[in-house]
């Protein structure tokens, strides 16, 4: 009886999941809309202020001339007009009569701080206004007489030959809210702007990416076998993809049949001569014969088992090959179960879900057919074959589970260990060659799955084959 080999190496670890394309693009245009927009909205309110603040600062200017205007008082002297300064008497805007208005002016000469004369709504306090210097203008932030922030304008101005500093304050408190209330409104339409902005980029970039989404699907029929070629008919900028892809896919197809037909010609080459040697070793007597005869039947048993992996390798490459499982497995018992029907073995197939093997159906026959075959050699009445999907978390691969289970004498570890070596047989009485079980742990491995041998709880032999399988996407 041949048996086990040590599991196969399990495939390289997936790679981290990478944020997808279309969640790049949505990302990195979300944020520069975002910043692009709160710079545009500082910009817009600044703009804003500044120019409230001109028209702020016109209004005071006109309160100011009016002042000058009610200083001057023009009389006639021997024929001529005179103007003389006079306590102004201006009445333009009552707030200026109104106690701590927010409304203040002051007159004073502009060598001294002593106020001259000043607005009733200051009630003989004094209007905090910044320094003018050598300007003829100046306007700025203050403190009123109850606290608040005012703002004051100030000019300088000759009356007669004496120069006077005027100056007009007012409240900041009206101002300050229009400029609040025109960031808000900045703010919520600037906000709506981007939302609706975000979501065109996440629209644009939906449809634009979907002629990728459409190769997607098409190499995956590809790799599933649904097709030989990806569809070409795409967008200019990612066509010649498909183009190469498709160039790519002949190539490795014209790879496989040129290593298929190097090892059916190098197959062809070596049997002939072989079966010249051992025939005439059997035809000659004497030891020399025996020695060359059983080299020769070494020889042949080695070149089929390298041949064999040599296939296996070359089918294990082809790109959009894979098969269903439950047809092969199915046709299989079929067949096991006529060709074991005198010994009276009973073969139970179960399968628990639809799968589908990520490789050539003949490889799963030969794998699943060693395994079984030796089942039915070695059982007594009954071989059980079961078919389940796996999660391998090692890899994080889609991979199911073939398991061949049987009623026989079984094995011990040691016997396990050593039924793996290639050609070796545990019992010479049954017919076979040693090869079935190490073609099936070398075709495993190069498929990325793994090949185990256990005890049955039927009290015989259980063997565990793994391979990947295709995700239905």
């Amino acid at each position: 009886m041949t048996s086990e080999a040590k599991p196969a190496a399990a495939g390289h670890p997936a790679a981290k999941p990478q944020r997808s394309l279309a969640s790049r693009l949505v990302i990195v245009a979300a944020v520069w809309s975002t910043i692009a927009l709160a710079l545009a909205g500082v910009f817009l309110v600044g703009l804003y202020e500044r120019a409230s603040e001109r028209a702020f600062d016109a209004q005071l200017e006109v309160h100011i001339k009016a002042l000058i205007s009610g200083m001057l008082e023009t009389s006639a002297n021997e024929g001529r007009a005179t103007q003389t300064v006079t306590a102004p008497t201006y009445r333009g805007d009552p707030r200026f009569s109104l106690p701590l208005s927010g409304w203040y002016w002051t007159v004073r000469r502009a060598d001294s701080p002593q106020i001259l004369y000043s607005s009733e709504s200051l009630l003989g306090d004094p209007l905090n206004a910044p320094p003018i210097g050598d300007e003829e203008v100046s306007a700025g932030y203050s403190t009123g007489p109850t606290g608040d922030e005012i703002r004051v304008l100030q000019q300088r101005i000759f009356l007669g030959d004496e120069p006077y500093v005027i100056a007009v304050g007012a409240a900041t408190a009206g101002f300050w809210a229009e400029v609040s209330e025109f960031g808000r409104l900045v703010t919520l339409t600037l906000c709506i702007v981007g939302a609706g902005l975000i979501l065109a980029i996440f629209l644009q970039v939906r449809i634009g990416l979907k002629p990728l989404t459409r190769l997607r699907a098409s190499l995956s029929a590809v790799r599933q076998g649904e097709a030989e070629r990806i569809d070409e008919a795409l967008p200019r900028e990612i066509a010649p993809l498909a183009v190469e892809l498709n160039a790519l896919i002949v190539s490795n197809r014209e790879i496989v049949e040129r290593a298929r037909t190097h090892v059916g010609n190098l197959a062809h080459g070596l049997k002939t001569p072989l079966s010249v040697i051992a025939n005439e070793a059997r035809s000659s007597g004497g030891p020399l014969a025996e020695k060359v005869s059983e080299q020769a039947e070494v020889m042949s048993t080695q070149i089929q088992h390298h041949l064999e992996r040599a296939r296996m390798a070359a089918q294990r490459r082809v790109i959009g090959v894979s098969c269903e499982t439950e047809p092969v497995l199915s046709r299989l018992i079929r067949a096991m179960g006529k060709i074991y029907q005198d010994k009276g073995v009973l073969v139970d197939f179960e399968q628990s879900a639809p799968i589908r093997f990520r490789g050539e159906g003949q490889d799963l026959e030969e794998m699943s057919g060693n395994l079984i075959d030796n089942a039915c050699k070695w059982a007594a009445t009954r071989v059980e074959v079961n078919v389940a999907p796996l999660n391998d978390p090692a890899t994080n691969r889609d991979m199911f589970v073939i398991t061949v289970e049987d009623d026989g004498p079984g094995l011990t570890p040691e016997q396990r260990a050593e039924a793996i070596k290639r050609g070796r047989r545990l019992d010479e009485t049954v017919p076979g060659t040693g090869l079935g079980l190490s073609i099936v742990a070398d075709l495993a491995a190069l498929y990325g799955g793994s090949f185990e041998l256990d005890g049955s709880e039927f009290g015989g032999l259980k063997a565990k084959l793994t391979l990947p399988a295709l995700t239905r996407e």
